[in-house]
């Protein structure tokens, strides 16, 4: 596993919960500002800037009509993929 794990890694080992990535994926599409949110105990992440680092997810937002489940979905795979600051 390398230094800092992915978000995804630390969900594999249950460290992030289902609750916890469902909350972080509400709060980035509810309020898509820049800036450092808690998503789990002492896991921290820009959600804003992850989801501006993932070019489907980037893609996915910016599309008109896009079914919010797909919002999520490519929030929340945005967000595992990414590294904990």
């Amino acid at each position: 596993m390398p230094d800092t794990p992915t978000i995804g890694d630390l969900y594999k080992l249950k460290h992030v919960t289902d609750d916890q990535l469902d909350a972080a994926v509400r709060d980035c599409l509810d309020d898509p500002s820049p800036g450092m949110r808690f998503i789990a105990g002492g896991v921290a992440l820009n959600l804003a800037a992850v989801v501006l680092a993932n070019p489907y997810a980037r893609e996915v937002l910016a599309r008109a009509g896009t079914p919010e489940a797909q919002k999520r979905m490519a929030v929340r795979t945005a967000i595992l993929l990414a590294r904990p600051a």
